[in-house]
């Protein structure tokens, strides 16, 4: 696999294992917590994150395969060359900054929104195994010019394969500041204490 290619994977996999330091330890009530009605829960916010990880490395994939045909993105490409927190910045509303990511007001879209439902601990396996399927899109990608393999990100627009990896990096720091600030909210329940035996 391609040097800067394996270090944009790595780069996924350790935000993802903060994301889930991020969650480590939270006790029942502490997962059904939301901050308000329309917010989302731990549980909810990971099903969001493989939902999503899943949908973007599908568009990834197939415009790797696309471009192994001989077919290439014929449209406007208006993020060439720039870092993915700059297109973030130019493309996403943005509310406010954490201390991890910035906070934004957009919308997930459909198929990314949170409906299964399920333990905290299902979810935390399940993101695990998404890092199983972005070392094989490494391999996917081995030998193509990411810049030349583009799929549209639905907020951002044309992403090439570069911007796309880093998006992933960024969605995950993003929703851990969603976490962090969940933990921080002085509503968030304080840890259940073990039963003591007499």
């Amino acid at each position: 696999m391609d040097e800067q290619i394996a270090m944009l994977i790595a780069a996924v996999d350790r935000a993802r294992s903060d994301v889930v330091a991020a969650v480590a330890g939270l006790d029942s009530g502490q997962e059904a917590f939301t901050p308000a009605a329309e917010e989302w829960s731990p549980p909810q916010i990971l099903e969001h994150l493989c939902l999503a990880e899943q949908a973007g490395v599908n568009c990834i994939w197939r415009a790797a395969q696309a471009a192994r045909g001989g077919q290439s993105w014929t449209g406007d490409i208006p993020h060439g060359g720039q870092d993915i927190d700059r297109v973030i910045e130019e493309t996403w509303a943005i509310s406010g900054r954490g201390s991890i990511s910035v906070r934004t007001t957009e919308s997930a879209p459909p198929a990314a929104v949170p409906t299964l439902g399920g333990p905290l601990s299902y979810w935390v396996a399940s993101l695990q195994a998404c890092q199983l399927v972005l070392n094989r899109l490494g391999d996917a990608l081995d030998g193509l010019d990411l810049a030349k393999v583009i799929y549209p990100h639905v907020v951002s627009g044309p992403l090439d394969a570069w911007q796309r990896l880093g998006f992933l990096r960024w969605h995950l720091d993003h929703h851990r500041q969603q976490l962090e600030d969940i933990k921080a909210d002085p509503g968030f329940p304080n840890p259940s204490s073990a039963p003591t035996q007499g």
